[in-house]
């Protein structure tokens, strides 16, 4: 094997980074530098130019990149002293990297990477020359702000993709482009699901069109219905909450700076929080009923709509928004349900992802990080009780899943489910966390069987974690094309003629009282128009009605999947209809 062929992927995008820093030196003498790390499947640089970059100056910086990598240059570590290192940069006038190196600790080597007259504070590492980068794109520019912080100077960040060869870099660009065609932000706008109007609503708020009204409720009503039969109680808590309770629970601490700000009640001296989460709501409601052992476990369920104040530039279509809508739940139960208790949650989460087609997963176990004065709640004992009960449960059930240190909640580890998507992209969706910390903090109390005050354990679990997330996934899965018992239109009712509309009406009338979402199509348009209308709508089924549906009170059936399955009588179809949504 020669050496080009052993250099990994990492190092493979980080050296591309360098190649593409270097190519904008070359272009635009006098940029700033910042970070240019390696990413899942390509790397990116934050940059300050003195006038703004374009999406089209993009195939310059590749030529030049290409240039470079011709000349073939050794790209060669070397080390300095702090003060020499901070002095270097300084004198290349490079103040993003003079405030990198200050945050290094003391004693830290500090290295660059040098590839002909270029060089790069870099920790690495790196390939050898830049002969070894051959198959890279740019994609596209974005701003970000340094240090992520909206209080910083916004930086233009430009995105790549490198691959080890010219195979991985053609599939990828053509999952690229495929991921283009199913964008849920382009899909729902030409569905008619749903829109933003950031001038006059703001950012990050989706607002939902009928059809898209409608698929948010199917979804949460077949959620709804599968928790219930499930033995989960349905509750309603709100939208503000006093902020005192958050800082009770330990969130206030861990989640202020994603809190709206509050909004003070000045006559009763209390500032109030539009509800970030619902664990403290839950807990509170549990705190107001006696209970027993024989009460347990509790499960209460809520879609409750939370606000959080995520920054501008990481609001992104519905994956990303501030008005979201979350499938929560919170199961009160004594130690020794815990097992059971997360069968059951298990269960009921594999039954749903199933139903909407996601049966390629795989389980993360995030666990709490062990660097000191982190976000993790100080208490050693209920920490290493929560992380073994979840561990001995996952295994109790045959989970197979791996371990993420540093990917826990702040009060405890998480079974965080990750799913993969038509196009081979993962989601975190699902999760079940065990919590010994908070019902302690907010004084959650039964009667165990010696008439004893104990303190419940409380395992959080979310099945498809947020409304708008998931759907803009479940977009991008099916590319808008619904299964039947999923889409907002599941029937369109075309009439050939005027003449049809009264029949086409008919029929509709007896589709919806059989729970069928059927509309006829009635405007003013040839019938070719409004079968091609129908499917770019992605409509699953088409009853085309005219003169002989109506001589033998048939109705004539197209199915997107199928194609034309002939005439049937109208009970013949229901039937069939029936089946398909409930399949």
């Amino acid at each position: 094997m020669n050496e080009a062929a052993q250099d990994t992927l990492y190092d493979l995008r980080h050296s591309t980074a360098h190649l593409m820093a270097q190519a904008v030196s070359e272009l635009y003498p006098g940029v700033k530098f910042a970070i240019g790390p390696p990413i899942e499947d390509g790397f990116y640089y934050d940059l300050e130019f003195s006038s703004p970059l374009k999406e089209e100056d993009l195939a310059q910086i590749e030529s030049k990149m290409r240039e470079i990598a011709g000349r073939n240059l050794p790209i060669v570590r070397e080390e300095k002293e702090r003060s020499e290192a901070r002095a270097f940069v300084e004198a290349l006038d490079q103040p993003y990297k003079v405030a990198l190196i200050d945050d290094l600790p003391e004693g830290e080597v500090i290295s660059f990477y040098r590839q002909g007259d270029w060089i790069d504070l870099c920790r690495g590492p790196h390939v050898a020359s830049t002969g070894r980068l051959k198959h890279f794109k740019l994609l596209h520019i974005a701003g970000a702000y340094w240090r992520g912080s909206e209080k910083n100077k916004m930086l233009t960040r430009i995105y790549g993709t490198a691959w080890s060869t010219k195979q991985e870099l053609y599939d990828y660009l053509k999952r690229l482009e495929e991921a283009k065609l199913r964008d849920h932000r382009k899909l729902g706008k030409e569905l008619g699901l749903f829109v933003f109007a950031s001038e006059a609503i703001g950012s990050g708020i989706p607002l939902f069109l009928p059809k898209g009204e409608m698929l948010r409720h199917t979804m949460e009503s077949y959620v709804r219905e599968v928790q219930t039969r499930y033995g989960y109680k349905h509750v309603w808590t709100g939208h503000l909450v006093r902020e005192d309770l958050y800082k009770k629970s330990g969130h206030f601490e861990n989640y202020a700076d994603v809190m709206f700000p509050p909004m003070r009640d000045e006559e009763a001296g209390i500032n109030y929080r539009l509800k970030p989460m619902n664990c403290p709501s839950h807990m509170t409601l549990f705190n107001t009923q006696y209970h027993s052992y024989r009460d347990l476990p509790l499960r209460y369920a809520e879609f409750a709509t939370l606000y959080r104040y995520e920054k501008t530039g990481e609001l992104n279509g519905l994956t990303r928004v501030r008005a979201l809508t979350q499938d929560d739940c919170h199961i009160f139960c004594t130690e020794a349900q815990i097992e059971s208790e997360f069968a059951l949650a298990l269960k009921l989460i594999r039954e749903v992802l199933t139903r909407y087609g996601f049966e390629n997963y795989r389980v993360r176990l995030s666990l709490r990080g062990e660097e000191p004065g982190g976000k993790y709640v100080a208490d050693d004992e209920k920490w290493t009780k929560a992380t073994d009960a979840l561990r001995s449960a996952m295994i109790a059930n045959d989970v197979e899943f791996f371990e993420a240190p540093g990917e826990a909640a702040f009060y405890g580890p998480k079974a965080d489910f990750l799913a993969k998507d038509a196009l081979g992209r993962e989601w975190q969706i699902s999760t079940i966390q065990v919590d010994f910390i908070q019902p302690a903090r907010l004084g959650c109390k039964y009667m165990d069987e010696e008439s004893k005050e104990r303190t419940p354990v409380v395992l959080h679990r979310a099945v498809t974690g947020t409304t708008e997330r998931f759907l803009g996934v479940l977009i991008e899965q099916y590319a808008g094309a619904f299964p039947f018992w999923l889409a907002p239109q599941q029937i369109a009712l075309i009439p050939i003629t005027d003449k049809h509309y009264e029949y086409a009406n008919a029929v509709c009338v007896k589709l919806n009282a059989a729970g069928f979402r059927a509309e006829v199509d009635a405007r003013n348009e040839k019938m070719g128009r409004r079968i091609r209308e129908a499917e770019m709508q992605k409509i699953p089924v088409m009853l085309i009605l005219g003169d002989k549906d109506i001589e033998s009170e048939t109705v004539s059936v197209r199915r997107r999947t199928e194609g034309d399955l002939g005439a049937m009588s109208l009970e013949d179809a229901i039937a069939l209809f029936t089946k398909w949504r409930d399949a």
